[in-house]
């Protein structure tokens, strides 16, 4: 079998007072999913707004693959493929509380 498709992600990010959120959306052709992202600045640090961008962007990105990481675990787990577990993933970055 062999198929083409193509998948686009917009992502919008918002920065006010050392806080950075983002939103990105994927759009599959048949579903749309969203996905949240937030950096903080820690109030001792330099303020470096591409910091705070990359970091929630990422973040956002994530939450969209963590949403379609599940959904194919729930398709594999329905077909027989058994329960996957996943580990837990380290800390890393500007907060994201």
């Amino acid at each position: 079998m062999s198929r083409t498709l193509d998948w686009n992600v917009t992502v919008h990010l918002e920065e006010e007072d050392g806080t950075t959120r983002a939103q990105a959306v994927l759009d599959t052709g048949t579903v749309t999913l969203t996905g949240q992202g937030v950096a903080r600045c820690n109030p001792e640090d330099l303020d470096v707004a591409a910091i705070g961008d990359d970091l929630a962007a990422g973040r956002a990105v994530k939450n969209i693959a963590d949403q379609l990481m599940r959904e194919a675990d729930r398709e594999l787990e329905a077909m027989g493929a058994g329960r996957v577990v996943e580990p837990a993933a380290p800390p890393f970055g500007w907060s994201d509380t």
